[in-house]
């Protein structure tokens, strides 16, 4: 009696035993071996479409539809005078010639891209493409052609504006690029090789590109979105078919697309298009200095603390800055109480000021800070 009495004690006896037992092995397995059991972390968020955002656009044919009517392929036509035979440009082979050298006139074809941006017939497009031109013919989108007129042109931002004499045109609304960000969807509309209005789609891959070679004035939209030769001048449009850039040049090995195309902003474009129409030419301001930007190298090499600003690498005779006192040498950090470190960004500063108009330069010389007025005069004409 007393055994049974017993069994239930010794049973909770037991089964608590093996229960610490079990315990002990696990804790002395996991000292022994040294290991520590991985812990999985997710990244996980409740769904939410407000937060995520809109679902991704499947066809771009609205944005298309609405832009593509306003952009025109250009035919331009120049003469070029060359020599009958190669031969003949070397004098030793020259002496075996009895007749003269004889010029040889051929007529040189060449395509681009245009985009309409009024009613009244004016067109924008890059200054390359119509540059030393005899004709321009342009061909719209709905089969009419009709010749075009240079209103004007700015080579140092490889903008020009042409007009046609045709109406009930289509015009492309623009849009603001200065609203753009990197990874935004953009489309590129031209005439690539010739082979007729073409629609490419890509993101923009950055802003306010500069120091590239391509012109003077250089703020450029990349985008990966495929240019080639013959889109130069055509549109870069957003997903509403709104104009935010012209297209203008690509960065090939091969002179097909590599993925890096830049286009002139619309707000760089306009500006300088609304110039050209109001005064005939691109208004800028002028100092007369040559600029750069101020390398740790050169900082070094002048003993200097501070490394950002702007080194004047020369100063033009009788300029505005050599009135003002300016010297090669001089540090300028900032412009009108603006900090500049970057020479295109104070280039881009000094020719948007109003010729007539006086800026406050400061900076250093030999190390110690000077500050000087100068009368902005009005750029001279590229040559």
């Amino acid at each position: 009696m007393q055994i049974r009495r017993l069994l239930p004690y010794l049973s909770q006896g037991i089964i608590v035993g093996l229960v610490v037992g079990l315990i002990a092995v696990f804790l002395m397995t996991d000292t022994f071996t040294n290991t520590k059991r991985p812990v999985v972390v997710f990244n996980e968020s409740a769904h939410n479409e407000a937060a995520i955002g809109p679902q991704a656009t499947v066809s771009y044919a609205g944005a298309v539809s609405k832009a593509a009517p306003a952009v025109v392929n250009i035919h331009t036509t120049k003469t070029v005078t060359r020599q009958f035979s190669p031969l003949l440009d070397d004098p030793f082979f020259r002496r075996f010639f009895n007749s003269p050298e004889i010029p040889r006139q051929q007529q040189q074809n060449s395509l681009g891209s245009g985009v309409i941006v009024s009613a009244d017939g004016y067109v924008l497009t890059n200054n390359h493409v119509i540059e030393g031109s005899d004709e321009i013919l342009v061909a719209l989108n709905d089969g009419r052609s009709a010749p075009a007129m240079v209103i004007g042109a700015d080579p140092e931002s490889d903008i020009a504006v042409l007009k046609i004499a045709l109406d009930k045109l289509s015009v492309i609304t623009l849009g603001d690029s200065n609203m753009l960000q990197v990874g935004d969807v953009v489309l590129a509309i031209g005439n690539p090789f010739g082979v007729g209005q073409t629609v490419t789609q890509g993101i923009v891959s950055a802003t306010g590109r500069s120091q590239l070679g391509i012109s003077t004035f250089e703020n450029f939209i990349q985008t990966d979105a495929a240019i080639n030769p013959g889109n130069s001048g055509g549109a870069l449009i957003d997903p509403y078919g709104r104009l935010i850039g012209i297209n203008t040049a690509i960065f090939s090995r091969s002179g097909g697309s590599q993925g890096i195309g830049f286009a002139i902003p619309t707000s760089l474009a306009k500006s300088v298009m609304t110039q050209i129409i109001e005064h005939g030419e691109a208004i800028r301001g002028w100092l007369g200095v040559e600029i750069q930007t101020l390398t740790p190298a050169l900082a070094e090499s002048f003993g200097l603390r501070d490394r950002q600003g702007l080194i004047i690498a020369g100063v033009f005779s009788g300029g505005p800055a050599a009135e003002a006192g300016l010297e090669a040498g001089d540090i300028i950090t900032e412009i009108d109480n603006a900090p500049v470190t970057d020479a295109s960004a104070g280039l881009s500063l000094i020719a948007q000021t109003q010729p007539g108009s006086r800026i406050t330069l400061k900076g250093l010389r030999q190390g110690k800070p000077f500050s000087r007025e100068v009368a902005v005069s009005k750029r001279p004409a590229a040559r």
